[in-house]
C-alpha cells in the first residue's frame, strides 16, 4: 500500500494495531478522520487519553473503574457473600445485562493459558482465595467461558479453595462449550446463572 503522506501512513500504521482492523479498514478510518471537522478528532484524542491515563482498576473486584471502588461494590443493593468469578469487563457487563445476578464479582484478568505464557501468577487468583480465607464469600460462581482454558482455570481455583468452607457452583451448560459469554444473549446467560449447579455435579458431567 502506497501511501502519498508520511503522517497518513504513519497513523494507519498506528490504527492497525487495533485488534480486528487490518490496513484497509486503519485506512478507511484515518480518511474518515481527516473529513471530520477538528473538534471531533479532538474531542475522541481527550477520550483515548483519558482513558489511557484516568481508568483503573476497583481494588476490590478489579473491574474496571473511575473510582477506587466500582459502582457494583460499592452498592449497599449486593449481596457480597456470592461472588461471581469471571474472566474481564465485557463478562461482567454481559451478566449485568440479564439483571439476574446481585452479587458481586471477581475479574481474573485472563484465563490459564500455557500456549500464551498466562500462569496462575498472572491472574488475580490469590487475591480471590485472600477473599475467601477471610470467609465473608458464601458462595462462589465459576463464570467462565466453556473452553479448554476456561475449564482448566475453574478447576485450578476449585483445587485452591477447597478445603475452605464454602459452597462452589458454576453456570449451567446453557452457555454452549466453546462459546465465550460475551456473545451469548442475555436470555440464555440469565437462565444459566439462575440455574447453575455445584461445580463438583460439573466435574462427573
Amino acid at each position: 500500500m502506497d501511501f502519498s503522506s508520511k503522517i497518513l501512513e504513519n497513523a494507519v500504521n498506528e490504527v492497525s494495531r487495533l485488534p480486528g482492523i487490518g490496513k484497509r479498514t486503519a485506512l478507511r478510518l484515518v480518511l474518515h478522520l481527516l473529513k471530520q471537522p477538528k473538534e471531533n478528532t479532538k474531542y475522541l484524542t481527550e477520550a483515548l487519553l483519558h482513558l489511557r491515563n484516568d481508568v483503573k482498576n476497583c481494588e476490590k473486584c478489579f473491574n474496571i473503574s473511575d473510582t477506587v471502588l466500582c459502582a457494583i461494590c460499592s452498592s449497599p443493593k449486593r449481596n457480597p457473600e456470592i461472588v461471581c468469578v469471571v474472566e474481564d469487563i465485557r463478562d461482567v457487563m454481559a451478566i449485568e445485562s440479564t439483571s439476574q445476578f446481585h452479587g458481586l464479582y471477581h475479574v481474573l484478568g485472563g484465563k490459564i493459558s500455557p500456549i500464551e505464557g498466562i500462569g496462575p501468577q498472572n491472574l488475580q487468583i490469590d487475591s480471590l482465595v485472600k477473599k475467601i480465607a477471610e470467609g465473608e464469600i458464601k458462595e462462589l460462581i465459576f463464570a467462565l467461558s466453556s473452553t479448554m482454558e476456561g475449564d482448566t482455570t475453574n478447576f485450578y481455583i476449585y483445587k485452591q479453595i477447597e478445603k475452605f468452607d464454602i459452597t462452589t457452583s458454576t453456570i449451567a451448560r446453557g452457555i454452549a462449550v466453546g462459546d465465550e459469554l460475551e456473545f451469548a444473549d442475555e436470555v440464555t446467560l440469565g437462565r444459566s446463572i439462575v440455574n447453575r449447579i455445584p461445580f463438583a455435579q460439573s466435574l462427573r458431567s
